[in-house]
């Protein structure tokens, strides 16, 4: 069921990293007046392996997310910009159903339903814009709300940016918001057979991410981005319907336990290269470290090439791995005497590799009057991981805009 949350992380990705347009050849463009973009994301992602958390490690971990969402962002003038966004992931998965070992196709649809406002307001003199954001995401064992803060200063060359935000996420883990029954209270909630007694006295979590970003023009050709991060969280980090099986001649059973703080420090760097001939290379890499024991390195390098003056595709190769916590083991295979447990293959020593490709097409084609048909982007991408878990993940936005002289 844990799945479900690095399915939507990637189609949130995807949505964020398509938001972000830039030309070509330089990161900075000319905002226009009165300006409204509207971007519509449909996304199918499946996957399957055979290491589900909810039954200690193994078990099935097919699941399937159909995921629409939508983003506006409205410019009323240079000056001011509201961004609003919202969606609903419609989620089946088989692990779900061995929470309580009663299997029904009702027990295996959970859904989750998020939305999120933003403000950003250009200090004009200073080159500095400032901007704040909020809003929720639920589910029927999840409520999280998020506040932020972020400030953004541009050089006056526009060569040079450097930005700093401030995320905070207020996360409720009780069971009951969403399909459960009128009037029912609102309680963590574990395995069948592990409900005879409350394992958690708390049921909250906060996290703080302080990101930055530096952004730097070397010349017309080469753009330089690095994005050092601090992250801390608190509270309660388990997920409580997660079995652990230990070694013991018992065998015996309980839920996931893992400790209450987190520190994670990740930092990103990215390096663009206008090779000529309508071919930029991107190239990124992320160092990560925890104090749970995980050190792990990303390396992705996507490479746009301009087929024509409408069409580009880009085809991308990332490559992940990782090492694991040092309170995980696979199924029956920790020690009765261990504090802290966990047999979530999430948090073990693993590499991945993910291969996509993307089509897009630019038809800046008038619609509706003012309206305009921006573009359409189709994405495919393919994940496989050493512990045999396989995800497939199709894409497709649709960018319009409306434009007031």
């Amino acid at each position: 069921m844990k799945r479900r949350f690095i399915a939507t992380s990637l189609i949130a990705a995807y949505l964020s990293a398509c938001g972000q347009k830039t030309d070509d050849s330089t990161v900075y463009k000319k905002q226009r007046l009165s300006k409204t973009d509207i971007q519509v994301l449909f996304s199918y992602y499946t996957q399957d392996g055979n290491h589900s958390a909810v039954t200690g490690g193994i078990g099935t971990e097919a699941l399937q997310v159909y995921a629409p969402g939508f983003t506006i962002t409205h410019q009323r003038d240079s000056l001011d910009a509201i961004q609003f966004n919202a969606g609903v992931d419609v989620i089946t998965s088989a692990s779900k159903d061995r929470i309580d070992f009663v299997l029904s196709s009702a027990s295996r649809v959970d859904s989750r339903i998020y939305m999120n406002l933003g403000y950003s307001r250009l200090l004009k003199r200073s080159r500095i814009r400032a901007g704040i954001n909020t809003g929720f995401s639920i589910e029927s064992a999840y409520l999280s709300l998020p506040l932020g803060i972020s400030i953004s200063h541009v050089n006056i060359t526009r060569t040079r940016e450097i930005s700093a935000s401030l995320q905070c996420f207020f996360d409720d883990l009780r069971w009951g918001r969403l399909g459960g029954r009128s009037g029912e209270t609102l309680m963590l909630i574990y395995p069948d057979e592990l409900r005879y007694k409350q394992w958690f006295d708390i049921y909250l979590r906060r996290s703080f991410n302080l990101s930055f970003a530096f952004y730097q023009v070397i010349n017309k050709r080469m753009q330089l981005a690095i994005f050092p991060e601090l992250v801390y969280q608190r509270g309660l980090l388990s997920t409580p319907y997660h079995r652990v099986y230990f070694n013991d001649n018992d065998h015996t059973l309980k839920v996931e336990n893992l400790p209450r703080e987190r520190w994670k420090i990740p930092l990103g760097i990215q390096l663009n290269v206008f090779t000529g001939n309508n071919v930029i290379i991107r190239s990124y890499y992320r160092f990560y470290r925890d104090n749970f024991g995980i050190t792990a390195h990303t390396l992705q390098v996507e490479t746009p090439v301009k087929i024509s003056p409408a069409f580009t595709l880009s085809p991308l190769a990332r490559f992940y791995t990782q090492t694991a916590v040092r309170y995980f083991r696979p199924y029956k295979q920790h020690d009765i005497q261990e504090s802290f447990y966990t047999s979530d293959y999430d948090l073990s020593h693993f590499n991945s590799y993910k291969l996509a490709l993307t089509a897009r097409y630019s038809l800046f084609k008038p619609l509706f009057g003012k309206y305009s048909f921006q573009d359409m982007e189709l994405r495919y991408a393919f994940y496989k991981r050493s512990d045999q878990l396989t995800a497939h993940i199709i894409s497709l936005l649709l960018d319009f805009n409306h434009t007031r002289k």
